[in-house]
């Protein structure tokens, strides 16, 4: 054991370690970023100082290079993927922390906002939709994003505010709508959840099975902004009209939590459907106790245009 110390000490001694050594030393004290923070703490710094951190200052420049070499997080070559390092003064030797970059920043900030959208059964893409690329020209948009912003605006301002029955023919961007809606609240740091009814209708059926259907009623029931996509696509029971869908929107309208709603039927189109069951039972005063409801938690608002899914 002491021969092989007395090797390293000796090797550490030669002169082809000490040059490579003050070598490497000398590149460290040249880089720019190192150069400013030694000059800046100049009185707290001394050689001893900086030989005993040069392990830190080498690790520092490599890293600090990576960071500007980088172009995206994925790339991030770093330590500490998305973090870059500050050079700081601990304990009478140079050390170092890490911080989140921008990138890192950025990712984050987008990732907390994703979080905060619920999404069951619609498309992925409609949450990248955002107000901004909403065509105006086209009828009603300028109405439908005016709406939008006074609700976004007044959120947790006015208990009793209404969401907006959007409503249309097919492929007129109402959905597009509903995820520009839930992406400008996420960015307030309001939870929503965007529903295809059709789907959903299908999902309670199988949660009979599986014993989940009170948790999933209870999640749509309570979250603090619903969007009900496509209401009327669907063929629906009086258990589903009543027990289900009723349930939910008297909660709702209760509690003051705003919902929105699309769908192909105005108004009265989406009574006439809600009155006819699956069993071809006609049942207008359960159909109107629904509409009851829509009304109040929504404002009606028709969207003409061309039908985008066919271009």
């Amino acid at each position: 054991m002491e021969s092989l110390q007395n090797h390293l000490k000796q090797f550490m001694n030669s002169k082809g370690f000490r040059e490579t050594y003050l070598n490497l030393k000398q590149q460290i004290k040249s880089d720019k970023d190192v150069r400013l923070f030694l000059e800046k703490h100049k009185d707290q710094i001394d050689e001893n100082m900086i030989d005993r951190s040069l392990g830190k200052l080498y690790e520092f420049v490599t890293q600090s290079k990576f960071c500007r070499e980088c172009r995206n997080l994925d790339e991030c070559k770093n330590i500490l993927k998305g973090y870059h390092p500050t050079l700081i003064i601990e304990r009478k030797t140079i050390d170092l922390k890490y911080d989140k970059c921008p990138r890192k920043e950025a990712y984050d900030a987008r990732k907390k906002q994703e979080s905060l959208i619920k999404c069951m059964y619609v498309p992925k893409e409609i949450l990248n939709a955002h107000l901004e690329d909403i065509d105006l020209n086209e009828p009603n948009r300028l109405k439908a994003v005016s709406l939008v912003q006074d609700f976004v605006e007044q959120y947790g301002q006015n208990d009793r505010l209404k969401g907006l029955y959007l409503y249309g023919s097919f492929g007129v961007g109402k959905t597009f709508i509903l995820g520009a809606i839930a992406n400008e609240l996420a960015e307030k740091g309001v939870p929503s959840m965007l529903v295809y009814v059709p789907e959903f209708v299908r999902e309670l059926k199988s949660a009979l099975q599986d014993h989940s259907l009170n948790e999933k009623i209870d999640a749509v029931k309570k979250i603090p902004v619903l969007m009900l996509d496509d209401i009327g696509a669907e063929s629906m029971s009086s258990w589903m009209r009543d027990d289900i869908l009723g349930s939910i929107l008297q909660f709702r309208m209760l509690e003051n939590l705003p919902t929105f709603f699309t769908s192909n039927f105005n108004f009265s189109e989406l009574e006439h459907h809600l009155t006819y069951s699956q069993k071809g039972e006609i049942e207008q005063l359960k159909a109107k106790r629904i509409m009851e409801r829509i009304r109040f938690l929504a404002i009606p608002v028709e969207l003409k245009g061309k039908n985008r899914r066919q271009e």
